[in-house]
Parts: structure tokens; sequence; C-alpha cells
């Protein structure tokens, strides 16, 4: 009984020992910590800023030198592609069982699909020359600003407002933790996607090529994207081409009309587009890249006491087609108080001329051009100066998101040439109003300024959320044609058949 004792007591004193051990080997930390705690967090807040976010590049030729000098040839090296190059039908019908076994898991699977997020993209892997290829070839002869259309404007100025499939290629093949879009992801299965783009740059070679070695190239493009599977499989409905130059690509443009296109506009008069080409159902219209500077909400306080003019227009004072109606707005115009118009001249100095009237103007007038759209539309936006839109036949970027009354003036082309009309109207709209656009006008400009990389509520991003729109059309059309399609084959074979069958006793 003693011993029971003893050894209870000895237990009792060894916990206390233990207990009060561990209080003090606790209260040591807890000092030791208090002493270095400043200078971790010094190290821990240096340590979360050492990498800030990187600022979006808004140059394109800026943009571009950085991207082939450092990370084409990594593109080029990719190499889990499963983009078929020999083309067999059975190749078809084998996508064709995957990708309605895949649309079935999604079917069951995600309560939101088809109008699901992200966009899933297919992005093909072309050949180097109608990609890299093209790109250095701008990027070595950029300079050349000698090189000039045949109505006096320098073409690598044009390419670049009309960049677009850079901006959108460069954010789709950009690593995944290089990204900032969530609403479109890339897919390396022809199954997993929901579009295919074709990356191939119809404007640089439009203009840079002769026109001969353009043409053959725009046909080697086209037999190329057609052979594939999924074009076949769905007659291209899925596969998406930047044709955002009105030029660009024509010769071959008849033989892609289901797919679908990257324009600037509809235009529905027809001078660039053949009928039965565009359509608002299945196209997408992108904004042009601006031509100047973005004004940002710094600038737009500091220029707001400079706003003195209260109408501006620099550009090619004659146009074609719906363009002619600038002719008549010069003579309207042309020596009214308040007013500045100028014939546009081309290198850094146009641009900056440009640049310097929009943001020292209260309106930027936006009339048509060759076609309905003009990209002084988007360089008056960016510029603070609140555009007057005279197109009647004109349909706008990413429309169905963005309400344009908010920062645009529109004026019928029959009101804004009769004599005084435009200026009194003008006139008469109150400061108020002014201020509200303008305040609207810093808001909607993220909209429309492309970057890399790309940013959420740009361009880039608006142009998925309109795809996103589009798909259950697209998959209406690709299975109902297919149906069609099938059913025309197996009457022709049941047809075939019977007729050999009939003729067989007589032969």
């Amino acid at each position: 009984m003693r011993a029971k004792q003893i050894q209870s007591s000895w237990t009792r004193s060894k916990s206390q020992i233990l207990l009060l051990f561990s209080t003090v080997c606790l209260l040591a930390l807890s000092f030791f910590l208090f002493l270095s705690s400043p200078s971790d967090l010094t190290r821990s807040s240096t340590h979360s800023f050492a990498h800030p976010p990187i600022r979006p590049e808004t140059s394109f030729v800026a943009s571009l030198e950085y991207f082939l000098t450092h990370k084409a040839p990594s593109h080029q090296r990719r190499a889990s592609d499963d983009t078929v190059r020999t083309v067999l039908e059975d190749d078809v019908r084998k996508l064709d069982e995957r990708k309605f076994a895949k649309e079935m898991e999604w079917v069951h699977g995600d309560p939101y699909y088809p109008m699901n997020m992200p966009v899933r993209v297919y992005v093909y892997e072309m050949p180097a020359k109608f990609t890299y290829d093209l790109l250095w070839l701008f990027r070595n002869t950029y300079r050349e600003t000698s090189n000039l259309t045949s109505n006096g404007s320098p073409v690598h100025r044009l390419i670049e407002q009309h960049s677009i499939d850079y901006w959108l290629w460069a954010d789709l093949i950009a690593p995944a933790s290089e990204r900032l879009l969530k609403n479109v992801v890339r897919v390396d299965r022809q199954e997993d996607a929901d579009l295919f783009y074709v990356p191939f740059f119809t404007t640089i070679s439009f203009f840079l090529l002769e026109k001969q070695q353009c043409k053959a190239l725009y046909r080697e493009a086209l037999k190329w994207v057609t052979d594939q599977p999924a074009w076949k499989q769905s007659e291209g409905r899925d596969h998406i081409f930047p044709i955002h130059h009105p030029w660009s690509f024509k010769s071959v443009r008849r033989f892609v009309k289901n797919a679908i296109w990257l324009l600037p506009d509809m235009d529905s008069t027809g001078n660039w587009y053949k009928p039965g080409q565009v359509s608002l159902e299945k196209d997408l219209i992108l904004p042009y890249v601006p031509n100047v500077d973005l004004c940002d909400t710094k600038c737009l306080s500091e220029s707001e006491s400079k706003r003195t003019t209260l109408l501006f227009f620099r550009g090619r004072l004659k146009r074609n087609a719906g363009g002619k109606i600038r002719a008549k707005l010069v003579a309207e115009l042309t020596d009214a108080k308040d007013v500045v118009i100028e014939e546009g001249t081309a290198g850094v100095g146009g641009k900056a001329a440009a640049q310097k009237g929009m943001r020292r103007s209260i309106f930027c007038l936006s009339p048509a051009g060759d076609t309905p759209s003009s990209a002084r539309l988007f360089d008056a936006i960016v510029s603070g100066c609140i555009p007057v839109i005279i197109s009647d036949e004109l349909e706008l970027p990413f429309e169905g998101i963005l309400d344009y009354r908010k920062i645009a003036i529109f004026v019928s082309s029959t009101d804004a040439v009769q004599s005084g009309w435009l200026l009194r109207y003008l006139k008469g709209i109150s400061p108020t109003q002014i201020r509200e656009m303008r305040r609207n006008l810093a808001e909607y400009s993220r909209h429309f300024v492309y970057s890399s990389p790309a940013q959420p509520l740009g361009p880039e991003d608006l142009v998925w959320r309109m795809m996103a729109g589009k798909l259950v059309n697209i998959k209406l059309h690709t299975r109902r044609s297919q149906r069609v399609v099938k059913e025309s084959r197996s009457v022709c074979t049941c047809d075939c058949r019977r007729a050999s069958t009939i003729s067989t006793p007589s032969s």
C-alpha cells in the first residue's frame, strides 16, 4: 500500500514538473516570436509584393516584339496538339462520336450546359507560314512607313488597327499562369471544344504579300482548315475566322461562309460582303484597335478645362461608298465657330495631332468611312471625346452588352447635312449631360483597349461573353446539318443499291 502511495506521489510530481517545463518553453517561444515579428512581417510584406501584377501592354508593336522574342519559340515546340494532318472519313466519324459522348456527359453533369462558362476553345496549330512567319514579316518591316495603300494610308497602321487576330491568339495560347481571363479556356482535345480558333493572319498577308502570293496562301490556308475532321464534322459552323479588315481573305471567303467571322461591321450596303456571307446571328463585330493613347481618369480630369472645341474631326475628308457623307459634312461645317475639321496625315505627327485635338474637344465627329464603321469612333472613346455617330447602317461591337446611348450621340445622315442643324443640336445638350457622358466614357473605355495580358472586361473578355451566347445556335445548326446530310446519304445509298439490283437482270 505504501509503495502505491509513493508511486502515485511521484507520478503527480512528475506531471507538475512537465507542466512547468512546457509553460516555460511556451513563454520563451512567444517572447522569441514577439522579438522577431517586425522583421518577419517586413519580409512577408516584401515577399508578397516582390512580383507585382504585370502592367498590361497596349501597344501592338511593343507587345508583338516581346511575344516574338520571348514566347514564340516555346509555342512552336509545343507538342500536345492533336490536330489531324491527313484526314479520312473515319476520322470525322470518330470525332463526331467522341464529341457526342462528351456533350452527353455535359448534359447530365452540368446544369448550365450549353450556356456554360468558361467557353472551351481549341486553337489549331497551323504551319508557321500562316502564323509566326507573318508576324515576323510585320515586325521586320513596320518601320517602312513609305509603304502606302492606293489611297495613301500607311499599311502598317492599318494592320495595327485590325490586329484583333493577334490579341485574341496571344491570349489563348499564353500559359494558364499568365492569363487573367476566366471565361475562356484552351483545350487540347478537339472533342472537348465548344469552338475552334483559326490563327491565320489574314490582314498582314493581304497588305504585305504580293497579290498572287497572298491569294496562293489564302488557298493553302483554306485547304488546311477545311481538311480538318472538326471542320468536316460541323461544316465550319463552330470555327472562328478573324477577317477584320474588309479586304482580307476576300478571294476565298465564299468557302467559309458557315464559319464565325470576326468583323469590323456588317456592311449591310453590300459593298464589301456578298449577300448571305455575314449576319449578326453567326458573326461577331469587334472594335478597331485605337490609334491614340488612352486618356485615363487623371488625363480626363486634367483635360476637362482644356476642352474648348465644340466639334472635332481629323481624317480622310473624301471616302468611297457610305463614306461619301464626309464631303457633305465638310462643306456644312468648314469655317464654323468652335469647330475643327482637318485632313488627316500619316505617321507619328498625324497621330499626335489627332490625339491632341480629341483631348481638347467636347464632341468628336464619327461619320461612316468606306464601310459603315470607322476607327475614329474608338479613338474618340478612349480620348474622352463624346462621339457623334453619323452612320445609318452601323452595327456596333458588343451592342448586346454595352449601351452606347450612355457614351455617344446618334444623328441620322439626313439631319446631319441640313444647314445649321447639327451645331444647334450639339449646343443644346446640357453641361450636366455632357459631364455624365464623359464619366461614362471613362468607365467604358476599358472595353475597347486590347492588351497583353488581356484584361477582365477588356474587348478580348467581351468577345467570349458574346460567343457563349452563340453556342446554342451553333450546336443546333451543326446537328441539323448533320442529320440532313446523313439522311440524304442513306437515301442515296439505298436508291443506288436498289437501282443496281434492278439493273442486274437486264444486263
